[in-house]
């Protein structure tokens, strides 16, 4: 299913300066500013921040899915050298679901209740790949099976109600992965799981996407899901990006003090049980009214004035890079002084 693959060494997807705001009754919420991030051919990029950072925004940016107005973007989203922010509605629809897909973080509102999963998972291989009825049904029992799912068949005439929710999320995968997509884009897709059904899903969906070279998005606030299966991880804080690395550098050595606090609040099993578990102070803040210069200034311990005038500039320190006026190009660590 990889016909339609050619070899790059060009980003396949770039946002280049790409800002949104949103246009309310109460002002304007500036959500991304500023945003100039690459995803490269066959990678899995891990987007990690807290709730409310602007991690799904960002994705939904991607498909066009928020309507505008009250959504207010600037900049370019370039996929394969075309800005989709730019493209007729026509054009969108057909990469929409085809070219590149979307894993929502609760399936069972994304799957429809009122039809079985072989009328939605055969309309969307109707739609993108011009399939039969027939083909397109063998096709998406295939991938059912592909996805591990017990008696793919029966499963084709259930409901989504009928299925458990590690199930419904790996219908999710295979319908999403149906349609042979070069960009796959998974939302929160274990956070209604438990534990060894994540893990399950999470090493099916590392494996499909390796299979069938995609380049995979994965959008958590989970670190240790990161760990797992991302090769690099972009950290964001309240709509800025402010570090990006190859994941085992920036377990080992982060260098943003944001993403400092994020790896310190990993609960470990060593140590004693009697201390608190180490968090980032404050709140974060109303993106109506962001602060000014570094966003994070308010939250953060080395926080001079230069931080509250200036915002500072994505800079490169060997295979990262990291916004923060206190980092030292020479230790690539930021400075307590």
């Amino acid at each position: 299913m990889t016909e339609n693959r050619i070899e790059e060494k060009s980003p396949l997807l770039s946002f280049d300066h790409f800002s949104l705001r949103f246009a309310g009754p109460e002002g304007v919420s500036h959500v991304l500013d500023d945003i100039s991030l690459d995803i490269m051919p066959g990678e899995i990029l891990g987007l990690v921040g807290e709730s409310g950072c602007g991690k799904s925004v960002l994705a939904r940016s991607v498909l066009r899915l928020l309507p505008s107005p009250p959504a207010l973007p600037s900049g370019r989203i370039l996929f394969r050298g075309e800005d989709l922010l730019t493209l007729s509605s026509r054009r969108m629809r057909s990469v929409r679901g085809g070219e590149i897909s979307m894993i929502f973080q609760e399936p069972m509102t994304s799957l429809n209740p009122v039809f079985t999963v072989g009328a939605q998972m055969t309309e969307v291989l109707r739609l993108h790949r011009g399939l039969s009825r027939k083909e397109a049904r063998r096709l998406a029992a295939d991938m059912l099976r592909r996805v591990r799912m017990p008696d793919p068949e029966a499963t084709l005439n259930k409901y989504p109600h009928e299925l458990s929710g590690g199930m419904r999320q790996r219908v999710m995968i295979a319908m999403e992965l149906s349609c042979d997509p070069v960009l796959l884009m998974a939302d929160e897709p274990t956070t209604a799981l438990d534990v060894t059904v994540q893990g399950q899903v999470l090493a099916l969906l590392a494996e499909l996407t390796r299979e069938q070279h995609a380049s995979t998005l994965f959008i958590t606030h989970d670190m240790g899901v990161v760990a797992q299966l991302c090769e690099r991880v972009a950290v964001m804080y309240a709509g800025t990006l402010v570090e990006l690395a190859p994941a085992d550098e920036l377990f080992r050595r982060p260098l943003h003090p944001y993403t400092r606090g994020l790896i310190a609040a990993i609960p470990r099993l060593e140590g004693s049980t009697d201390k608190a578990l180490p968090h980032i102070p404050g709140n974060v803040p109303d993106l109506r009214t962001p602060p000014t210069g570094c966003r994070f200034h308010p939250r953060c311990a080395l926080s001079t004035e230069i931080c509250r005038t200036q915002k500072p500039e994505m800079r490169s320190f060997g295979s990262r890079g990291a916004a923060c006026h206190h980092l030292d190009a020479g230790t690539e660590e930021a400075s307590h002084d």
